[in-house]
């Protein structure tokens, strides 16, 4: 083994230390599955995007986001993250955040005050699970959203994608029965 070899084989080692460390894998490990790097694809190729609409779910007219205008624009795609605000009426309050984690895809939802400042409820959400496509990805809570609010514990996002990139739809399921629904229309 000459010194050139020996240098790259122990540069290899210790870059794959390093990632092992900083990433660390877990029982929950799942790296992103061709159809979630689709999924990653088309939201990227939506980059600047924006989708508006209604909720649909719930039809209770008592409901806050009732009657106000969903906004979601896909306003930044970076490498491993893509913010997607999301504007109910006037409160500008929220972002989705999906991001490519060693683990998967995950949703998480940012939420912050008028100032900039973390709202207490935020950064909720979790992981993809196995059997989305390219057109939608399903996130299961996660340990963070269970102890940031328990009654979320078993809260699936979905999020779907229309195969014609003009129509995107955002679904809640808590225990396993619907909570909320928005159909946006790309307007841009």
């Amino acid at each position: 083994m000459n010194a050139s070899h020996l240098v790259r084989s122990v540069g290899a080692l210790a870059l794959a230390f390093a990632t092992s460390i900083a990433f660390p894998a877990t029982a929950q490990s799942q790296p992103i599955s061709p159809d979630q790097s689709a999924f990653w694809s088309k939201l990227v190729s939506l980059c600047g995007a924006r989708f508006e609409g209604e909720s649909v779910l719930p039809r209770d007219p008592g409901d806050s986001f009732a009657g106000k205008k969903l906004v979601a624009t896909l306003a930044t795609c970076g490498e491993s993250e893509i913010r997607v605000p999301f504007a109910v009426g006037e409160d500008r309050s929220r972002t989705w955040l999906i991001t490519r984690t060693p683990n998967g895809l995950q949703l998480k939802h940012d939420h912050r005050h008028a100032d900039g400042t973390p709202d207490k409820i935020t950064m909720y959400g979790g992981l993809a699970r196995a059997g989305g496509s390219a057109d939608q990805q399903a996130f299961a809570a996660d340990a963070h959203t269970a102890k940031l609010i328990p009654e979320a514990a078993t809260n699936v996002w979905t999020l779907t994608l229309f195969p014609d990139g003009q129509s995107l739809t955002y679904y809640l399921e808590r225990n396993d029965k619907p909570r909320f629904k928005a159909v946006l229309k790309r307007v841009k």
